[in-house]
């Protein structure tokens, strides 16, 4: 059975860092594209950030025009995990972060995900 489990999300202050992390278990992702989501009260679920590994260990990232240069996904395929380092957090980016997998960066991007995690609770204090 395919899991995915999100971590570290937490309280913190506009400006700050966080690093929010995403256990995969079940099968071997290090072929798949993985990504990360949030969804904000009232608001509809948006995509964030995706990276994907081609097979000569290149790896490639994809951001939301919202989180470029302040956001760096990255993958440990070793561990089956990937991250998300979010820096300069606003309050208005409080939301819960999913952790999903997809078969490539731009399907990810569009919303066609094969499997999600349960969520992690991000919240910025102003």
């Amino acid at each position: 059975q395919v899991q995915l489990v999100e971590s570290g999300g937490g309280l913190v202050q506009a400006g700050d860092s966080l690093r929010i992390s995403c256990a995969a278990s079940g099968r071997s992702f290090s072929n798949s594209a993985m990504g990360w989501f949030r969804q904000a009260p009232g608001k509809e679920r948006e995509f964030v950030a995706a990276i994907n590994e081609s097979d000569e260990g290149t790896t490639y990232g994809l951001y939301a025009d919202s989180v470029k240069g302040r956001f760096t996904i990255s993958r440990d395929n070793a561990k089956n995990t990937v991250y998300l380092q979010l820096t300069r957090l606003n309050p208005e980016e409080a939301a819960v972060s999913y952790c999903a997998t997809g078969q490539g960066l731009g399907t990810l991007r569009s919303g066609h995900v094969d499997y999600w995690g349960q969520g992690t609770q991000v919240t910025v204090s102003s």
